[in-house]
């Protein structure tokens, strides 16, 4: 694997959590993304919620993840930790955008063509929606947020 492309260490993807980590697309605009451990490896999406894609599941401490789900504290909607798939919630049917990464050799590699890695952490430019645009669509929304601790 390319060291370029090597996001973190295997052993520090938490069980049960996420690790946020930002990439680049075609267009080089800076977008953030989660980084999941499974029981058969790790996957990543794109760290937005489908029903309104200014809402960030990770906004920089670990998205919540429980049951194997990863909850949008914005809005109750919860997605499988393998596919991405909202299974309840406002966005019930829709499916986070996957980013394809590989656990090989201790660490956690980038595998998608369409991304190239930048660095752990959020993203730097946070004004662009997952699209890299100027619509309004990435100016973070952080108010009103349900409440999930202690589940």
């Amino acid at each position: 694997m390319d060291a370029d492309s090597r996001i973190v260490g295997r052993e520090d993807v938490p069980e049960g959590g996420t690790v946020l980590f930002s990439v680049t697309n075609g267009d080089d605009s800076e977008q953030e993304a989660v980084l999941l451990d499974l029981a058969d490896g790790v996957a990543a999406f794109e760290n937005y919620c489908p029903h309104w894609q200014d809402v960030r599941l990770d906004t920089g401490s670990g998205a919540t993840v429980r049951n194997d789900e990863i909850v949008c504290e914005k809005h109750g909607a919860t997605f499988e930790t393998d596919s991405g798939y909202c299974n309840f919630g406002p966005c019930e049917g829709a499916v986070l955008s996957e980013i394809d990464v590989r656990a090989d050799d201790g660490a956690v590699y980038l595998t998608d063509d369409d991304y190239e890695f930048v660095s752990l952490g959020p993203a730097e430019d946070d004004d662009h929606g997952p699209d890299g645009d100027d619509s309004g669509r990435g100016n973070r929304s952080g108010g009103g947020r349900i409440g999930f601790g202690g589940v």
